[in-house]
């Protein structure tokens, strides 16, 4: 089985969108690029209203991804394992895949023998070590994030130091959705480290609206950019690329 780069976006805001494309089918449209949409709801002392919390739900389901509701101070630890959590049902996916190709369309990992899937589950397991990961952080700073942000940069660099004891390559990027000029703004590009967001976060402004659709509109455009740029650069074709992306 070829090593793939998994490659996440990873959502965090406390509301609904209230500006421009439709989040919920952004979304889809990420899963169908083979990026998964992960979103982790912060709340402090109020609550996600059903809009909000539907929302959120919306955004995973059709991304493929996992969703979970936090208070701002259990944040760290939701972040590293909804990432965690996604790469792993992600994997599985990969797995199962593989599975019906060798043995027929029938068969998933839950229908092995016992000590079949135990096999499998510890490949998943190893390949969630070793596989490459490509994260982008959505960040929301509209008004009612302000409180939250440094919170949310703490969360980033734990995520960091988390991810960084795998054997696996890690990349990180950071979008922040409203942004000083545009709806979203890139505050990171493609790292293997999130450190430098320490200085970058203290100087974030907040807005008032909150355009998620156009944030992973954008994210998954970036991801394109990347793709391309890595296939100018290799020696392979666009095709096998595409063959090791998942």
């Amino acid at each position: 089985m070829k090593t793939a780069t998994l490659r996440q976006i990873l959502l965090i805001t406390d509301g609904c969108s209230n500006s421009g494309d439709d989040p919920i089918a952004m979304a889809a449209l990420a899963q169908e690029q083979g990026i998964t949409v992960n979103v982790i709801g912060v709340v402090e002392n109020d609550v996600i209203d059903e809009k909000g919390m539907q929302e959120i739900e919306g955004i995973a389901m059709s991304g493929g991804g996992v969703s979970q509701v936090v208070y701002s101070q259990q944040l760290s630890q939701t972040v590293q394992m909804v990432t965690r959590k996604a790469m792993t049902q992600t994997l599985q996916g990969v797995v199962n895949n593989e599975l019906k190709q060798i043995l027929g369309n029938k068969t998933t990992m839950e229908e092995l023998p016992p000590e079949k899937r135990g096999e499998v589950l510890e490949v998943v397991d190893e390949l969630g070590e070793t596989v490459e990961l490509d994260v982008l952080v959505l960040v929301d700073t509209s008004a009612s994030m302000k409180h939250k942000l440094p919170t949310v940069k703490e969360a980033l660099l734990d995520l960091s130091l988390s991810l960084n004891a795998r054997m696996g390559d890690n990349r990180f990027s950071v979008f922040v959705f409203p942004g000083k000029r545009n709806d979203v703004e890139k505050l990171l590009d493609w790292t293997p480290k999130l450190e430098s967001l320490t200085s970058i976060f203290s100087k974030l402004s907040t807005g008032g609206i909150t355009p998620t659709g156009p944030a992973i509109r954008e994210a998954v455009s970036h991801f394109k950019k990347k793709r391309s740029l890595k296939s100018l650069l290799s020696r392979d074709d666009d095709e096998q690329y595409f063959e090791e992306s998942i």
